[in-house]
């Protein structure tokens, strides 16, 4: 109801003025007074209204500074984000000043000097000594911001200590993945060539190679069936024929995988989360940053953090979190508080739907939420793995002793 009336006043001061200004032009009009004649009582009332207006400007911005300050970034949650803040507080503090000087001599120059016939304005072609202070100045301010911010952009992109945890944000329309390094300490490598519903970052390792391999051995066998069973058009053929080869093409590609005898087994034991993810307090946590599809941006604003996710390359960025998630709920007064990672670009759709929860915890509590994760493979499994090769083995002995 407030904004209702507020709005309808807005709209009556309009009208107003609107009328206020056909009434003047209809009494020069009246009087057979020209447009560009103003009378020297006008001149002085408009002289008088930039200085009310210059006080009403700046009580505003005020007004608003007090009013919706604290609707800015919350409190910064990690150690770069305090200098992060301290660089935008730099910037504000110099903007302002800027702001409040030029706006106060443009008011009080037009009150100062408003019209007189019998003043004559000084002819001032140029000065050296002016030219040089309003270059010299706004070049030294711009300067120091200038190194002042690269300063702050090394410490933040910044190597992280040897101990930092690492963690991989997968991001794909709309959803993101966490991946954390098993007890190992080394996270396995992925490709997109392995992507399926079981597999959705494409680890690499043995099973997963033989899983893929058989997915599209059957879709070969599905489309080869197709064509020798249906009358189709040609262009169809075409298609299926291209879809063949193309099966056959990543066939050969994720063979040369198994080919290469790397060691994929450090795949094995990683982590993947999702919903929500947790962090260490005052640790390095290290991100390497992908998509799937389209380009994304890793966004975590109460660390002071965004790094966009490209497809087809690995983004880096690394901080290190200063407030337990417990204790923002107190900073902040909202026991559901959480933190938080977004998307910032609009990808899609279902945007806004791309986000997920951080927990920062003690490092005690880090390490038992992170030991009952489960892992990529499980441990029967990979028991089960090495009993069949270590039988294996055993079979293989005595046939190699007869050979």
């Amino acid at each position: 109801m407030e904004k209702l009336l507020l709005v309808l006043v807005v709209i009556l001061a309009v009208v107003g003025i609107a009328q206020i200004a056909k009434v003047y032009q209809v009494s020069s009009e009246l009087q057979k007074r020209r447009e560009e004649d103003i009378s020297p009582t006008s001149n002085k009332v408009n002289a008088n209204l930039w200085l009310l207006f210059m006080i009403a400007f700046f009580g505003f911005f005020i007004w608003q500074f007090a009013a919706y300050g604290d609707m800015l970034l919350p409190v910064a949650a990690s150690e770069h984000g305090m200098e992060v803040d301290q660089l935008f507080n730099v910037n504000w503090i110099i903007l302002i000043a800027v702001f409040f000087i030029v706006n106060f001599l443009l008011f009080f120059f037009s009150w100062k000097y408003v019209h007189n016939k019998n003043r004559k304005a000084y002819y001032f072609a140029h000065d050296n000594k002016l030219e040089l202070i309003w270059t010299i100045i706004p070049t030294i301010a711009l300067a120091f911001l200038i190194i002042y911010g690269l300063k702050v952009w090394n410490d933040v992109t910044d190597e992280p200590s040897a101990d930092a945890v690492q963690v991989q944000l997968y991001a794909k329309q709309f959803d993101w993945t966490a991946r954390y390094a098993g007890p190992d300490g080394v996270m396995g490598e992925s490709n997109y060539l392995l992507i399926t519903s079981q597999n959705p970052l494409g680890l690499i390792t043995d099973e997963t190679i033989e899983a893929r391999v058989i997915e599209l051995k059957e879709g070969i066998s599905k489309t080869e069936s197709k064509l020798a069973n249906e009358i189709l058009p040609d262009d169809q053929v075409e298609e299926l024929e291209d879809r063949i080869g193309a099966y056959k093409r990543q066939i050969a590609k994720i063979l040369n995988f198994k080919q290469s005898n790397k060691d994929f087994s450090t795949a094995y034991d990683d982590i993947i989360v999702k919903g929500e993810f947790h962090l260490p307090i005052r640790r390095d946590v290290s991100f390497n940053i992908n998509s799937r599809d389209v380009i994304h941006s890793a966004y975590m604003p109460h660390f002071r953090a965004q790094m966009n996710a490209v497809p087809g390359m690995t983004t880096k960025f690394a901080f290190k979190p200063t407030i337990t998630t417990d204790s923002m709920r107190t900073v902040m007064d909202d026991a559901e508080f959480n933190y938080i990672l977004l998307c910032n670009k609009v990808c899609g759709s279902a945007h806004y739907n791309m986000q997920m929860n951080i927990v920062v915890e003690s490092e005690k509590d880090f390490a038992k939420w992170l030991s009952e994760q489960k892992p990529f493979v499980e441990p029967e499994s990979m028991k089960a793995k090495k009993e069949s090769e270590e039988d294996k083995v055993v079979e293989d002995g005595p046939l190699a002793e007869k050979n």
